[in-house]
C-alpha cells in the first residue's frame, strides 16, 4: 500500500513537469552533483504592465476597481499569450494526443500574491472539473491560455450584500450568465462581487491553462471563503419566488454544498518569469 502511494506520487510529480513547473515537495531526492543554475528569464512586457497595473487598480477589500480601469486590465489580458508566463501549446500538458492515465486533477501556482489581488495559474487535464464556486467580495478576471473548456456561472436572483450573502431558503434562484465553450485564444472574462457570474464552473475538453487575476484574494481570515453549490433545473417556483416556464432554462436553483472531492488541487511551484516589484 505504502509502496503505491509512493509510485502515485511520482506518476503526479511526473504529470505536473509535463505542464511545464515543479511539485512542490513531494518527491525528493539526494544529489550530489553541483547543479548550474538556470539564467533569470527576462520579465515579458505583457506580464510586467499586468502586475503593474493590478498594483495601481486594486484598492484592497470592500472595492471595485471603475470601469476604465476594468478596461485597462482586460486589454492587456487579451493580448497575452502562454509565453508570457512561460508556457507554450509544445509543451506535453497540452498536446492533443496526451493522456494522463485518468487523473483529472487540477493543479494551480500562484505567479503573485499580496492583500490586493493575486496572480494565478490554473492548470486543468481533458475533463478536469473546477466545481461550481463562488468569489464573495471579488472582481475575478479569467483568461484562457491554451485549451478548450466549458464555462458556466450564474448570479444570484436573490438581494445580496457585498459578499454574497443571501437571506432566502435553502435553494436559491440563480439568474444564469453564461453557458458556452471557450477556445484560446479567446476574450477576457470579468465577474463582480455580486454581477458578471460571480458563481462559475469549468470543464476543460482538452488540457487548459488560465489565468486568474483576483482582487482580493480568497481570505478565510476576512470572511472571503469559498462556497461551493449544487445546481438544480429550474421547473417551478420556490417559496416566494416564481418564474415563467418559458424563461425556465435561463435560471437554476442552486444549493450550497460542501466541499466536492474533485475540487480539491495540488499546487506547484512557479518556475515562469517573476514580476518585478517597483522600488519605493
Amino acid at each position: 500500500m505504502e509502496a503505491a502511494v509512493v509510485e502515485r506520487r511520482r506518476d503526479r510529480v511526473g504529470h505536473v513537469k509535463r505542464v511545464g513547473y515543479v511539485k512542490k515537495g513531494i518527491v525528493k531526492r539526494k544529489c550530489t552533483r553541483r547543479i548550474k543554475r538556470r539564467p533569470a528569464q527576462a520579465v515579458p512586457m505583457a506580464l510586467q504592465e499586468l502586475f503593474l497595473s493590478c498594483l495601481d487598480v486594486f484598492k484592497g477589500p470592500g472595492t471595485v476597481p471603475p470601469t476604465h480601469d476594468v478596461q485597462k486590465l482586460r486589454r492587456i489580458l487579451d493580448n497575452m499569450k502562454p509565453e508570457d508566463v512561460g508556457l507554450t501549446s509544445e509543451l506535453q500538458f497540452f498536446r492533443p494526443t496526451n493522456v494522463l492515465n485518468g487523473d483529472s486533477r487540477v493543479t494551480y501556482t500562484t505567479i503573485y500574491k499580496c492583500d490586493n489581488f493575486s496572480l494565478c495559474l490554473f492548470f486543468l487535464p481533458a475533463t478536469g472539473v473546477i466545481p461550481l464556486h463562488n468569489h464573495p467580495g471579488m472582481t475575478v478576471f479569467s483568461k484562457l491560455l491554451l485549451g478548450t473548456m466549458h464555462i458556466k456561472s450564474y448570479d444570484w436572483v436573490d438581494p445580496v450584500d457585498f459578499y454574497g450573502t443571501v437571506t432566502s431558503s435553502q435553494l436559491r434562484l440563480a439568474k444564469l450568465k453564461a453557458d458556452s465553450v471557450f477556445t484560446a485564444p479567446c476574450d477576457t472574462s470579468v465577474l463582480y462581487p455580486t454581477t458578471g457570474g460571480n458563481i462559475h464552473a469549468f470543464t476543460a475538453i482538452t488540457p487548459c491553462a488560465v489565468l486568474d487575476v483576483i482582487g482580493p484574494p480568497y481570505s478565510n481570515e476576512d470572511g472571503r471563503d469559498c462556497s461551493f453549490y449544487k445546481e438544480y433545473p429550474c421547473t417551478s417556483s420556490n417559496g416566494n419566488t416564481t418564474v415563467k416556464s418559458e424563461e425556465a432554462d435561463s435560471y437554476g436553483w442552486l444549493e450550497e454544498i460542501e466541499m466536492p472531492e474533485n475540487s480539491q488541487m495540488d499546487g506547484i511551484e512557479y518556475m515562469g518569469p517573476q514580476v518585478i516589484e517597483p522600488s519605493c
